[in-house]
């Protein structure tokens, strides 16, 4: 894959193309950097509305983030890479199985940070060393956003539910930048083709988009299980269903789905054969058990914590009884966390042993959160 170095044909922007698609990357386009940058103020605009709920490193990052050269002075280009993770089949289906766990596409797989970082990264140093030009690579782990880069480098819009989407590969595609300082010919920026469709905004099981291309990340389910640190929200704790970890319901909807293609990565579906485990073995999951489990997944950055207080929200939404054990065992459980969600589930389960069980809990319990799970219980 790619081209050695003592090549003698010249890196011009074409060919640096072809060299990321023949390092597995499954579009590759190019922007300029140094015009003015129309996504600052929707940023802005998202922050201050407080959309960005916890994530606290988005306001904090916000100035470094209004344009790519503030991450680099002497940027002047921007390669964008594209990779295909798409699904065997429609996610969508597996949200009926209520006694098993839905997990988000892009996470079934080997973490893609891991898998794009290191071609991107073999791809700009081989370009730094033929041209002598200046690089920096990106894995959505700085405050670049790579959502509108990419749309100016042409390799889609960022439709409605503010995700990059594609004709030619529907709404599964990782991202990865590459900036330099030297000056390539930038590629048509891309076009919306949304239309009049609605889809993904109608969908959301939270009313995430208060109207479209905004995202309000406090209501959405991916926001929920993966970034927010304490208990879920009563008021979205039903609607999560048996989504565990992340939500793709707006971009399985999408009709530009029609031209998506199971990725040909290996590592993006490496565990595909348990892509919606049952709850209850989930539910078993100690930290050490967590940790082997998802070793090499995004799964793992989540925690162990945040992971089962997800389980546990799918356990209530089950409608199980004979999942009630899970609930009743993790009751005791050293994370209050867990404590909070299990309580939360038997609540749901067995109204008769939650009375039960918060009789005899409640005086005990020492934190705060759990103390109002059990005592200020009001049915969602």
């Amino acid at each position: 894959m790619g081209t050695s170095t003592s090549d003698p044909a010249p890196w011009t922007a074409a060919r640096l193309k072809a060299e990321a698609e023949g390092l597995g990357f499954s579009a590759a386009g190019i922007a300029r950097v140094e015009g003015g940058w129309p996504a600052a103020e929707r940023l802005s605009d998202f922050v201050a509305a407080g959309f960005h709920g916890e994530m606290g490193w988005m306001a904090e990052t916000l100035a470094r983030r209004k344009h790519p050269r503030a991450m680099w002075d002497g940027a002047k280009s921007a390669l964008v890479v594209a990779m295909n993770y798409g699904p065997a089949d429609d996610p969508l289906p597996a949200l009926k199985a209520r006694g098993n766990a839905v997990i988000s596409v892009y996470a079934r797989g080997r973490d893609y940070h891991d898998v794009i970082k290191k071609r991107l990264k073999r791809l700009a140093g081989d370009f730094h060393r033929a041209t002598g030009a200046q690089v920096k690579v990106f894995t959505d782990t700085a405050p670049l956003m790579e959502k509108p880069l990419a749309a100016l480098a042409g390799l889609g819009w960022q439709g409605k539910h503010t995700n990059l989407l594609s004709r030619d590969w529907g709404n599964w595609l990782f991202l990865g930048v590459m900036l330099t300082d030297a000056e390539l010919p930038p590629d048509e920026a891309g076009g919306d083709h949304c239309g009049s469709c609605r889809a993904c905004l109608d969908i959301c099981p939270t009313n995430a988009f208060p109207a479209p291309y905004q995202l309000d990340a406090r209501r959405c389910i991916s926001y929920l299980t993966i970034e927010l640190n304490g208990p879920i929200p009563r008021q979205f704790r039903a609607a999560m269903g048996n989504r565990i970890y992340g939500c793709d319901d707006c971009l399985a909807v999408c009709p530009w789905n029609k031209f998506a293609r199971r990725a040909a990565e290996a590592a993006f579906h490496a565990r595909e054969a348990a892509d919606n485990p049952p709850l209850a073995e989930l539910a078993m999951l100690d930290d050490a058990a967590f940790r082997a489990r998802f070793s090499g997944s995004p799964i793992k950055r989540s925690g162990r914590g945040r992971f089962v207080r997800n389980v546990l929200i799918a356990i209530g939404n089950s409608g199980d009884a004979a999942l009630t054990p899970h609930a009743l065992r993790l009751l005791d459980d050293a994370d209050p966390l867990v404590r909070g969600a299990a309580a939360w589930a038997l609540s749901r389960l067995d109204a008769a042993r939650f009375a039960a069980e918060r009789a005899r809990r409640l005086p005990a319990e020492a934190d705060d959160g759990v103390r109002e799970e059990w005592g200020e219980f009001k049915s969602a």
